[in-house]
């Protein structure tokens, strides 16, 4: 519950200030309340940067916060194995293509494609900043059911609580070890579930096809979370 309300502070509080408009989920995702899928292929990121282990990280992070939307996911690791050994480990191959073979071999109404633009790591401002766009479609009709992209910073930042000059250097030194060990991890768990909480609640949510009149985030964001 305490991580719903946090969540719904930081994409009201976070989002691009840039709208003048308050759009709701109804009104951002129309086709979502049409096809109603109830569950999810994850296709493997499209990792468009330098850092080769971002694809990793984001794709073992997605399942938990479609879970918890109320989403049945197809097993990431079971799905892996399968993409693998069908040579269709590189999304970019499907992303505008007819999905109705992932509707028949995994029995998913819906893939997932995530598309990182960008990884940039700031040592001293103990901060990653991740471009990155979803893209949510049905395998059936191949229509586009979600649709959302932004840039996230997140503060990994630690402080101990000690003042001074001396403090400082201590948090600076601790946050410092935070970002080289847990960047990775920690950046792409705060990106899905930041941009995953605006998708309409699923089948195994008490406000399964209720929720068109809550208030949405933009389709295009920009925000920084602390971890």
């Amino acid at each position: 519950m305490r991580k719903i309300i946090y969540l719904s502070l930081v994409v009201l509080l976070l989002t691009s200030c840039g709208e003048t408009k308050n759009f709701t989920r109804g009104e951002n995702y129309p086709k979502m309340y049409e096809a109603k899928p109830t569950s999810i292929l994850i296709m493997p990121p499209i990792n468009k940067t330098v850092n080769v282990e971002a694809k990793e990280y984001f794709y073992t992070s997605l399942a938990i916060p479609l879970c918890e939307k109320g989403y049945y996911v197809i097993s990431p690791f079971l799905s892996m194995e399968t993409l693998k050994s069908e040579s269709a480990y590189d999304s970019e191959m499907f992303i505008n293509g007819d999905l109705k073979k992932f509707h028949e071999v995994f029995g998913a109404d819906a893939a997932l494609f995530t598309t990182i633009n960008r990884w940039q790591k700031s040592t001293l401002g103990n901060t990653i900043t991740v471009e990155i766009e979803y893209l949510l479609k049905s395998t059936t009709s191949n229509d586009i059911l979600f649709n959302r992209k932004g840039t996230l910073t997140v503060d990994l930042s630690i402080n101990s609580g000690s003042g001074g000059l001396l403090g400082a250097l201590v948090d600076m030194a601790a946050s410092a070890i935070a970002t080289a060990s847990t960047d990775k991890v920690v950046a792409a768990r705060s990106c899905n579930t930041f941009s995953l909480f605006d998708l309409p609640d699923g089948k195994y949510r008490s406000t399964f096809d209720t929720d068109q009149a809550t208030p949405a985030g933009g389709l295009e964001f920009r925000a920084t979370v602390k971890k």
